[in-house]
């Protein structure tokens, strides 16, 4: 029964694309295919949509609207169905204003700070259908088409949502201290490896620009040429070199940004900056931040505190494996000279690194 739910998933896909791009007939057969495999009530919506649109003459796709309106008729000007060319109704601007007042990334995207990230990529799909300014052409539509593209990127980056979290953007600091009560804006500097209408092709599976392929590496998204163009000679050096560009300035901000990051959010040892002692609340490791932690962390103090564990956890493996190293040592130092109070002191040696793991591995 899952294998045909994530079909039904496939198909709904395939559906809400055809349905952007006007054909309303292959959507409508995708449409049934889902509800025969795994009926759910987005598909029941969409097909209802279709129908609808279908008995009102809105199932034409472009290329018949365009010869359709170009062409003579014998038709009365008074009978003809014209759709309006800007298209948008208060669901649309109401969906636009709440994404320009939402605080962080999280509330733009409808999600929670624990959710997975196929449940982000559920939430920016359904966001999208209905932002696209394709489709949505309310005053601001645009701007919050990038900044749902721009929570997307940030979120599905491992990297990118681990350091959102402890520091969050820069839009929203300074939102923070300077606009209460304002809308917040996320669409300077976006921080998106791809552009906004780029990452809404590879998450409906549409066509890419410029003839490039896209990989994931290391978390993200990155463009490489199309090795079919450089066989047919396309495009020259030059234009190579062009579109590597962009990849080669964000490489070079990413690299500088290291050095403008801000002091640490926590410490394993205390110190005069590090003088708050807290325990974290799954394996009581304790771990001190700074007098203004409540003001500096915006975050999700759940992660926050499993990041201090898994620091707490390594450190403990790398001790422990050092204890063990030096007791060994011992040993084949005792059996090599004859060193009868070197194997017992090698013998009676406490791996105390070793058993504070072990007793957490219990725990855990």
């Amino acid at each position: 029964m899952e294998s045909n739910r994530d079909e039904a998933e496939r198909c709904l896909e395939y559906a809400e694309k055809f349905i952007l791009e006007g054909k309303t007939d292959k959507a409508e057969k995708f449409l049934n295919k889902a509800e025969r495999l795994f009926p759910t009530a987005r598909a029941k919506e969409l097909l209802e949509r279709v129908k609808f649109t279908q008995q009102t003459g809105g199932n034409e796709g472009p290329q018949q609207r365009k010869s359709s309106s170009s062409g003579p008729t014998s038709e009365p000007s008074s009978t003809k169905k014209e759709t309006p060319t800007a298209e948008y109704n208060k669901s649309h601007v109401e969906a636009v204003k709440k994404i320009k007042k939402s605080k962080d990334y999280y509330e733009i995207l409808g999600v929670d700070k624990e959710a997975s990230e196929s449940e982000i990529r559920k939430s920016y799909k359904k966001l999208a259908l209905l932002i696209h300014p394709d489709k949505n052409q309310a005053p601001g539509a645009q701007e919050a088409f990038k900044v749902i593209g721009n929570a997307v990127a940030i979120l599905t980056d491992p990297e990118k949502r681990k350091q959102y979290d402890l520091y969050g953007s820069a839009e929203e600091r300074v939102s923070h201290h300077h606009n209460q009560g304002h809308e917040h804006n996320y669409t300077r500097g976006f921080e998106a490896d791809l552009t906004a209408e780029e990452l809404f092709n590879l998450f409906f599976g549409g066509g890419l620009p410029n003839q490039n392929v896209y990989v994931r590496r290391q978390g993200r998204w990155q463009r490489t040429p199309d090795h079919h163009n450089h066989q047919r000679g396309e495009p020259s050096n030059y234009g190579v070199a062009m579109q590597m560009l962009p990849i080669l300035l964000l490489i070079l901000l990413s690299m500088m940004s290291g050095f403008f990051i801000s002091d640490p959010i926590y410490s394993l040892q205390p110190s005069s900056k590090f003088s708050i002692q807290r325990k974290t609340m799954n394996l009581k490791v304790p771990y001190y931040v700074k007098e203004n932690f409540h003001t500096e962390h915006q975050g999700s103090l759940r992660r926050l505190e499993m990041s201090v564990e898994e620091d707490h956890v390594q450190n403990l493996r790398q001790a422990c494996y050092r204890e063990k190293n030096y007791r060994e040592t011992l040993f084949w130092k005792a059996r090599n000279f004859g060193d009868r109070d070197l194997f017992e002191k090698a013998q009676n040696m406490r791996l105390s690194n070793c058993e504070q793991l072990q007793n957490l591995q219990g725990v855990h």
